[in-house]
């Protein structure tokens, strides 16, 4: 049961996900230019006509920039909460309106794309309506949780199913505190509806971390108040304080922005 991920884009300038087997794959969110996913699907030898859904998190540009072109010029399904679906008609960043393509699901109520089993839950972040992803493939739980606002029970609960979890680590407190974005950015992105540092993220992972899960890559990074280096090292030296090794015990990749990550395969 091979499985492919990619990361073709991670951060405020935009975010895209593939998921994939030999014979389909998904997009998890479409803040990039159909150009760019297409080059970059093309460069790793992805099939772009495989290409059978689009999951979306929330209604923020720089995870809904392409999905009226992907939903209603390519004919791909678009699936999000009824919510999100209405802040993405509202949008003035999605071009097209969203129509034939349009899919509605509901939290925690697990739907099927061919063979990935796919649950939505709720993640606390200032959007229309947020969500986060578990997507089960056979032995493989994959969760997605970026631009959380704060780990709540749901989140948490999710997170520790994984085998492979993409979490957010999106800014360092100290260069958010004395950085450059007014007060109010500060509050906004500190705040229980903002983002996920890399503390909140290391923390949780060292107190919840399970043999069973073999990868973490750090996502939605902050351009201006964060480093890659920076959130794998505060990450890497908290899980090492509870005796769990990166590199031998588990994967950790921290996400580039705009630089597509290497094809990460599974069997």
């Amino acid at each position: 049961m091979k499985l492919s991920f990619l990361s073709l884009a991670s951060g405020s300038s935009g975010n895209c996900y593939y998921l994939g087997t030999p014979e389909f794959g998904i997009l998890i969110d479409a803040g990039i230019g159909i150009r760019t996913i297409k080059k970059v699907l093309k460069d790793k030898a992805i099939d772009f006509s495989k290409i059978v859904a689009v999951l979306i998190t929330h209604d923020h540009a720089d995870h809904i920039k392409t999905v009226g072109c992907l939903g209603e010029k390519m004919n791909i399904p678009v699936y999000s909460t009824a919510a999100v679906h209405r802040g993405i008609e509202k949008s003035r960043y999605v071009e097209e309106t969203l129509i034939g393509s349009r899919r509605i699901i509901e939290k925690e109520v697990p739907f099927s794309i061919r063979d990935f089993l796919i649950t939505a839950f709720e993640v606390p972040h200032d959007s229309t309506d947020n969500v986060g992803y578990y997507i089960e493939y056979g032995d493989h739980k994959f969760t997605f949780a970026t631009d959380v606002g704060h780990i709540t029970d749901t989140v948490s609960h999710y997170m520790r199913l994984a085998t492979h979890l993409i979490i957010e680590a999106n800014y360092d407190e100290e260069m958010l505190k004395f950085g450059t974005y007014p007060a109010f950015l500060k509050e906004r992105v500190a705040s229980p509806t903002g983002h996920l540092s890399n503390r909140e993220a290391a923390e949780f992972l060292a107190a919840n971390y399970d043999p069973k899960l073999k990868d973490i890559w750090l996502c939605h990074l902050s351009r201006d108040n964060n480093h890659p280096e920076l959130a794998y090292k505060t990450v890497d030296i908290r899980l090492f304080q509870e005796g769990v090794r990166v590199g031998k015990d588990v994967s950790l990749i921290a996400l580039k922005r705009t630089t597509p990550s290497d094809i990460f395969e599974f069997e």
